[in-house]
């Protein structure tokens, strides 16, 4: 298992060690140890999964004050996941970085909590994992815009699918500050 930095500490890509033969292939999708080993050591408590057509975007979500870290991958298709430093008084507040995920490169990709997170489709479909730290929380359920102008993420989707409550999520500046996490170096 390799863990692979990104430009936003915290965020970080594990690429599994693939076993493959004209059968199919073998990975740990999740090592407890092998994770501990490079300083992560998340608490997973529920897990999901999504199904998504090409050009839907979903996010960018988070919770609080009841966060979740998630450690998602994608086993048919592929996404363009994105992770942003939400967390107030953050040196990389606003920041963002992102990974192609896909069913081929079998990549994972480890959100923090107190980040945002979403991920747009460009296969004709995509089946996407979710391992959170926390569980779901209705009341602590958050989001905002994917396309927050002052985020500036690089999205390579113009006119995305959104769910209704994707289109009427509140830019980052309009969010309240107490509606945020905190960080804590």
């Amino acid at each position: 298992m390799k863990v692979i930095e990104t430009d936003l500490p915290g965020c970080v890509v594990i690429e599994p060690q693939v076993f493959g033969d004209a059968r199919g292939y073998f990975f740990e999708s999740f090592n407890r140890d092998k994770l501990a080993a490079h300083g992560l050591s998340p608490n997973f408590v529920q897990g999901n999964v999504s199904s998504s057509a090409r050009g839907v975007l979903r996010g960018l979500h988070y919770q609080w004050p009841n966060p979740q870290g998630k450690y998602v991958s994608v086993i048919e298709g592929e996404v363009w996941d994105v992770a942003v430093d939400i967390r107030r008084g953050s040196p990389h507040y606003g920041r963002w970085t992102a990974v192609l995920l896909s069913g081929e490169n079998k990549r994972h990709f480890w959100v923090p909590e107190g980040f945002a997170h979403g991920f747009c489709v460009l296969s004709e479909r995509a089946v996407f994992t979710y391992l959170c730290t926390a569980t779901y929380d209705a009341k602590a359920d958050a989001g905002i815009r994917w396309d927050d102008p002052a985020l500036a993420i690089d999205w390579p989707v113009s006119e995305p699918s959104l769910s209704d409550k994707d289109a009427r999520a509140p830019l980052l500046a309009d969010v309240a500050q107490d509606r945020l996490p905190v960080y804590s170096a």
